[in-house]
């Protein structure tokens, strides 16, 4: 079993359990669950730099790469450096997140938020609505064609932008449909944990112009994400190279300003 089979046969049980805690419509009764969302496909669309940041404690690769961080200080910092949106890990077992950081991060600021998580059932969905998430991660790799147009036409339904995840030819190919908003392709090769932008080069010509192109992982300089551009990457998710700081905030604020100049 690869870690990502171990993680998605762990994330069915979590859900199934949690599904019987705690029912879908208590969640549609959460006072943020109407609440009008920001697109972050729009933000990037809009941005000359492209930045999403992430809110990341751990990862089965870096083990602990930030545990004394508060999500509440990231959120603000990055909201003030002037990124485009963050990125909140939810999952608990690997990587030390839960949906309570989404909450805090959505007390904290303003900023499109996309909520991070290995999704398999609408319920998640559904939670990330209610616990004031913008923007809900579709990886294709752990997803049929159908799964992937049922589970983006549900988040669409409810106002959410998706960013669908691929890490090859064949997982693009199979996931273009209208109700994406966003086509992430993740340099880290998910079976060896090795990190190459050549992969987001490599699949830039395969994605249609009508999607936000968004590199993802493995992207820790200014050089490398003017080496992405000319490919049409409009968004660059960029994850430990901020949390292994001291302040997430001012490093996003300092790259930044790199960029710009």
């Amino acid at each position: 079993m690869t870690i990502l089979d171990k993680i998605i046969a762990d994330k069915y049980k979590e859900v199934s359990l949690k599904k019987s805690i705690v029912s879908m419509s208590h969640l549609e009764r959460s006072a943020l669950f109407g609440r009008e969302t920001s697109s972050l496909s729009a933000a990037l669309k809009a941005s000359d730099t492209g930045i999403i940041s992430e809110f990341k404690r751990r990862s089965p690769s870096k083990s602990v790469i930030n545990q004394t961080a508060s999500v509440q200080d990231v959120a603000s910092g990055y909201e003030n450096a002037g990124v485009c949106g963050m990125s909140v890990l939810t999952d608990g077992k690997y990587f030390g997140g839960s949906l309570d950081d989404v909450l805090l991060a959505r007390a904290s600021a303003q900023l499109p938020i996309l909520r991070k998580e290995f999704i398999v059932d609408e319920y998640q969905i559904i939670e990330a609505k209610s616990y004031g998430a913008d923007v809900i991660l579709l990886i294709a790799a752990v997803l049929t064609r159908d799964e992937i147009k049922a589970l983006s036409e549900t988040a669409k339904s409810l106002g959410l932008d998706v960013l669908l995840e691929v890490h090859n030819l064949e997982e693009l190919q199979k996931s273009i449909m209208p109700s994406l908003d966003m086509l992430g392709v993740n340099n880290r090769n998910l079976k060896t944990f090795e990190v190459s932008t050549d992969i987001s080069k490599e699949l830039a010509t395969h994605i249609p112009d009508d999607f936000v192109k968004v590199s993802e992982s493995g992207i820790s300089s200014v050089a490398a994400i003017k080496d992405l551009q000319p490919y049409g990457y409009q968004g660059f998710l960029i994850g430990e190279n901020f949390m292994k700081t001291k302040n997430p905030g001012h490093s996003a604020l300092e790259f930044i300003n790199e960029l710009k100049g």
